[in-house]
C-alpha cells in the first residue's frame, strides 16, 4: 500500500479511502480524503463514482461488509469507464504505467497483445 499510494500521489492523483485504508496512507503522511463504504451511509464511495470524482478505482475487499459493495462498485466502474482493479499487483502495475507513460518523451505505447507479438517473434 505504502508504495501505491505514494505512486500515485506522486503523479498527481489525489487519494481517497475507506477505514483502515484511509488510515494507513494517513500514517504515511501522504494527503488522503476518508470516504465511507456503501454499508456505511452517505456521501459514500458511490456518490464520489457518480459525481465524477474517481479517475481509478482500487478495491482489495478484506471483511465481510465490503462483499456487498463489491458488485456495485465494479458495475459503477464499467458504467463510468473508471479502470478497476482487485489486487495491489495490478495497481502497482497500471501506478508504474502510468508513471512510465508520463516520463516517455516520445509517446510510445503498444498493447500487451503487440508486446507478445514482439517478443514471440524474436
Amino acid at each position: 500500500l505504502a508504495e501505491l499510494a505514494t505512486l500515485f500521489y506522486k503523479d498527481g492523483f489525489k487519494l481517497m479511502a475507506t477505514g483502515k485504508t484511509c488510515d494507513l496512507i494517513e500514517a504515511l503522511s501522504i494527503p488522503v480524503t476518508r470516504v465511507k463504504k456503501l454499508y456505511e451511509g452517505r456521501p459514500n464511495i458511490m456518490d464520489a463514482i457518480t459525481n465524477g470524482e474517481v479517475q481509478v478505482i482500487v478495491n482489495t475487499p478484506a471483511d465481510k461488509g465490503s462483499v456487498h459493495d463489491d458488485s456495485y462498485l465494479r458495475k459503477a466502474a464499467i458504467k463510468n469507464k473508471i479502470p478497476y482493479m482487485i489486487t495491489m499487483a495490478a495497481a502497482l502495475a497500471t501506478a508504474k504505467g502510468i508513471r512510465t507513460i508520463q516520463k516517455n518523451e516520445s509517446g510510445d505505447v503498444v498493447s500487451l497483445q503487440e508486446l507478445h507479438a514482439s517478443i514471440t517473434e524474436k
